[in-house]
């Protein structure tokens, strides 16, 4: 550290999980910059300025988060990583929710780090989200017991190969403990328009919309659904309000709940002019991202919308019908599989997907230490439990 130049060194790791690039840093490393958490990454990212041109932010939704990282001192977990996305053109970090893709690099990550041993082919990596408490599961290949420096398994949006990981998202996932209004779809009003939904907290709390109600396909391109976004916004902040997030009146969170719309399968074309044909996939699904269009879909989003093909007299359900247990999802990037499997009683034991992860750069972030004239909100429990509160 440097605190004549006014800069502080934190070294941390880029890593693409999926369809989304994460930066994770060492909670330790972290300790020791002496400012708050969300002005760390706040100033690591550069937000503030639609470019982040000042930070190592990539300037989109996706391409704007940040992991926390230490090993676990919980008995059922082995690392435990704090999931922040980050603000681009406000100077806020978002704590609300997690990331699958950003688990699926957390899960590489601990292995590459040493966080856990390499065990074999495949390497069994358990994750504690301190954002949601959830324990996720990966296992990330480590062929020969060596650790993975590369790999060749591509997943829809990603031209470029990476290492496999499979990421599973433990339930139990029914109507009565995933659905908050304990109904499997109603009416919602927002925005001047009403349309059927379902509200489901799994994987993260979302709101998928019946697109027919909004005069959509589900089919959009990611134009077509920015001339939306007044709309889904509304119908946001209307699901917020329903999940016991926000009471009515307050704004909602930017990240959450999810927001999507579904619709019937139909031939479409990727945003890279890929025709996708209906006959290859289930149901045609479009996720916002914070404000704009999800180039792909969160893997909490696809954990919701798997829970709801599962639960009879879901939107979903009512589309793709059945007592199925896995799903192909047409999304703006391609088609993305997802399984999942029931407990004796028919819940949904546990939903797993196939990702794939690679490690971009690792890298010492030269952090200005000034503070923002616009003080982020900083929240207490998440910084004593990293240990980094002042």
């Amino acid at each position: 550290m440097n605190p004549t130049a006014g800069t502080a060194d934190l070294t941390g790791a880029w890593v693409r999980g999926g369809t989304s690039k994460c930066w994770i840093f060492a909670a330790d490393a972290v300790a020791a910059v002496p400012l708050d958490l969300d002005v760390v990454l706040a100033n690591a990212l550069g937000s503030g300025d639609l470019r982040q041109i000042d930070g190592v932010g990539g300037a989109t939704s996706t391409t704007s988060k940040a992991a926390v990282v230490s090993r676990s001192t919980a008995p059922d977990a082995d690392v435990d990583y704090l999931f922040g996305q980050v603000g681009i053109a406000e100077r806020v970090v978002e704590w609300g929710s997690n990331c699958g893709n950003c688990a699926t690099a957390v899960g590489l990550y601990a292995v590459q780090e040493g966080l856990v041993p390499v065990d074999g082919e495949v390497t069994a990596v358990r994750l504690r989200n301190l954002n949601t408490g959830a324990v996720l599961q990966t296992a990330v290949a480590t062929p020969g017991g060596r650790v993975p420096r590369s790999g060749d398994t591509v997943v829809p949006g990603v031209e470029a190969g990476g290492v496999p990981v499979e990421l599973t998202f433990g339930g139990p996932f029914d109507l009565d403990r995933s659905f908050p209004t304990r109904r499997a779809r109603q009416l919602v009003s927002a925005g001047g328009a009403t349309a059927e939904a379902s509200v489901v907290n799994a994987g993260a709390p979302a709101i998928l919309i019946d697109a027919h109600g909004l005069a959509m396909t589900a089919t959009e391109t990611a134009d077509e659904i920015a001339e939306r976004l007044p709309t889904l916004t509304a119908f946001r902040a209307a699901g917020a309000v329903l999940h016991g997030l926000v009471p009515p009146g307050r704004p909602a969170p930017n990240a959450v709940p999810k927001t999507g719309v579904v619709g019937p399968a139909a031939d479409y074309r990727t945003a890279n002019g890929k025709l996708i044909r209906a006959q290859d996939y289930d149901v045609a699904v479009r996720m916002l991202s914070m404000h704009a269009a999800h180039p792909a879909i969160g893997l909490t989003s696809a954990v919701a919308v798997a829970t709801a093909a599962a639960t009879r007299g879901s939107v979903v359900h009512a589309l793709v019908g059945g007592d199925r247990q896995s799903l192909r999802i047409g999304t703006l990037a391609g088609v993305v599989e997802v399984s999942w499997t029931r407990s004796p009683a028919g819940a949904v034991e546990a939903v797993s997907l196939h990702r794939a992860a690679r490690r971009l750069a690792t890298a010492v972030v030269h952090l200005p230490l000034g503070r923002p004239r616009h003080r982020p909100e900083i929240r207490p429990a998440v910084a004593a439990e990293l240990a980094v509160s002042r």
